[in-house]
């Protein structure tokens, strides 16, 4: 499992590596005119401030519960991933097709694309090398599920959100150098522009998907359905319960989760008894799965109340 050390660190290099980054794409769209290389300088901009937001979020999540937050600030994370994504759409991805849209409709010579080639290649390997940092970490916390299983189901945005970002960064230094490209090659400015537009919407399209993500685990997402079965098979092997039923969860944060769960115990055990075996339901269920910091169990049978 990676830390959360492993997790600020595939953060940290892409909010520097993004900063070096956007600062050669300015200076180079500044000197050739070039719509896809301003676009994708705006990318490693948005990019940039992403990573800074990201930060923001896990720092803010880890403030602990007080009497307004009873259940802690874990969903701060989810906020500011869903603001990391509204920019990706917004910021990036809206500047950039509008920018290529005004570039079709008004086409300008571009000058010399020597630089522009030297600047996507330069940056070619600073995203490659961040892409392989957020990939290992990736691949630490992803386990034996396959990659697009891992992303659905992962309750923290950080494991996956710089991962698409890079990726998209890299697709898009691909989309702007055949932009480019095929504007000196064909003498037509035209391409440049539609490059632009090409690299706002795969910014779009990932601002969709994160969103999508994002919004699921700030409204109140549950433990998957392994995770509960498992905690099912769990209560239902102690010898006084008689049955397992209502098992809710919901995540407050990616290692903060909520379990209420009702159980009914055997016909004649006593109050003590009956409080002997939730305090060893709550400790053998909190021994499997740490993540889970608050459980209420209800004891229907024996008119108990909730235990918590």
């Amino acid at each position: 499992m990676a830390s959360a050390s492993e997790s600020k660190l595939a953060i940290y290099a892409a909010l520097v590596g993004n900063l070096a980054i956007a600062v050669m794409k300015f200076a180079t769209a500044a000197l050739t005119g070039s719509s896809a290389m301003l676009s994708e300088g705006i990318h490693s901009v948005v990019d940039t401030g992403n990573a800074g937001l990201l930060l923001l979020g896990l720092r803010l999540s880890r403030k602990p519960a007080d009497a307004a937050h009873p259940f802690g600030y874990g969903k701060e994370l989810y906020f500011w991933s869903l603001v990391v994504a509204f920019l990706i759409f917004g910021v990036g991805g809206g500047i950039s097709i509008y920018e290529g849209i005004l570039h079709v409709a008004h086409p300008a010579p571009l000058e010399d694309p020597t630089w522009s080639y030297v600047v996507l290649a330069l940056a070619a390997v600073f995203e490659t090398i961040v892409l392989a940092i957020a990939v290992k970490h990736f691949l630490a916390v992803k386990g034996d599920r396959s990659a697009w299983q891992a992303i659905r189901t992962s309750k923290n945005p950080t494991d996956f959100v710089v991962v698409f970002e890079d990726a998209a960064a890299l697709a898009g230094l691909v989309v702007a150098f055949v932009g480019i490209w095929l504007a000196h090659y064909l003498d037509n400015p035209v391409f440049d522009g539609v490059a632009s537009i090409a690299i706002g919407t795969v910014l779009a399209a990932v601002a969709f998907f994160l969103a999508y993500e994002s919004k699921s685990l700030l409204i109140g997402e549950g433990a998957d359905p392994a995770a509960l079965e498992s905690i099912r098979a769990l209560a239902g092997l102690d010898p006084d319960v008689e049955t397992v039923s209502d098992l809710l969860t919901m995540h407050f944060g990616p290692h903060s989760v909520l379990l209420t769960i009702n159980i009914e115990f055997h016909e004649g055990l006593s109050s003590a008894g009956a409080e002997a075996a939730v305090k060893r339901l709550e400790a053998s269920i909190r021994h499997r799965y740490p993540e889970i910091t608050r459980i209420f169990i209800e004891a229907g049978s024996v008119g108990m109340g909730t235990h918590g």
